[in-house]
Formats: C-alpha cells, sequence, structure tokens
C-alpha cells in the first residue's frame, strides 16, 4: 500500500545537504515533488521516485540521536541510472521517529 504524499521542506533540505557533503550537485539530483512514505511515515522513510527494482548502493550514511536518545542511522540510496532512490531511516530500537533531523544534529563517520 502507497502512501503518496508532497516531499516536505525538511526533507529536502537534509537531501541537499547530504548532497552537498558529498561534493555533488543538488541539481545533478532531481527528484520528485510527491514522495511515498514507507511505514506510513513511523520511522521518516520516503522513497523519492528511482528505479526501485535498480538499487545500487548508498551515497551517504549518516547518524542521528532522536529526542528518546535512541539512534538513527539515515541512509541516502541511489538506482543503476544514477537517480535518487530512497531516503532511508532506521531507528535501532524500530520505534516512532520523534524529531525529525536537521543537518546540525547529523553525526558523521561515528557508523
Amino acid at each position: 500500500m502507497t502512501n503518496i504524499r508532497p516531499i516536505r521542506q525538511n526533507e529536502i533540505d537534509l537531501i541537499r545537504f547530504l548532497l552537498q557533503k558529498l561534493d555533488l550537485n543538488p541539481a545533478h539530483y532531481p527528484f520528485s515533488d510527491n514522495v511515498d512514505e514507507y511505514e506510513c511515515g513511523k520511522m521518516g522513510s520516503i522513497s523519492l521516485g528511482g528505479d526501485v527494482d535498480g538499487y545500487d548502493g548508498d551515497l551517504i550514511q549518516v547518524e542521528y540521536i532522536d529526542s528518546d536518545s535512541t539512534p538513527v542511522v539515515i541512509t541516502l540510496t541511489k538506482d543503476n541510472k544514477g537517480q535518487l532512490l530512497d531516503l532511508d531511516f532506521w531507528k535501532t530500537d524500530l520505534s516512532k521517529l520523534l524529531k525529525y533531523p536537521t543537518p546540525d544534529k547529523l553525526i558523521f563517520g561515528k557508523i
């Protein structure tokens, strides 16, 4: 079952920030104005419109500590056509994401 909705500004900001951390131009990685929420938005994961059958790897993986002190792994993935595929969130205790991360709260290199 899909849960299509407009992409939120905080998601756009996070994606652009992660691409810039990789020295990639966000303009070269367009994504749809509408996203598909996984798990009805429980953890924050969204499909960005790439080829779901063409997963081709992770671009970047960072960590975030949610407001309940639970670690969250955030991964930006791409498909085999070089398009963005997912912005994936995995909260280590599988509970609901309480507060959406901002770029200044991300932890790099710890994973």
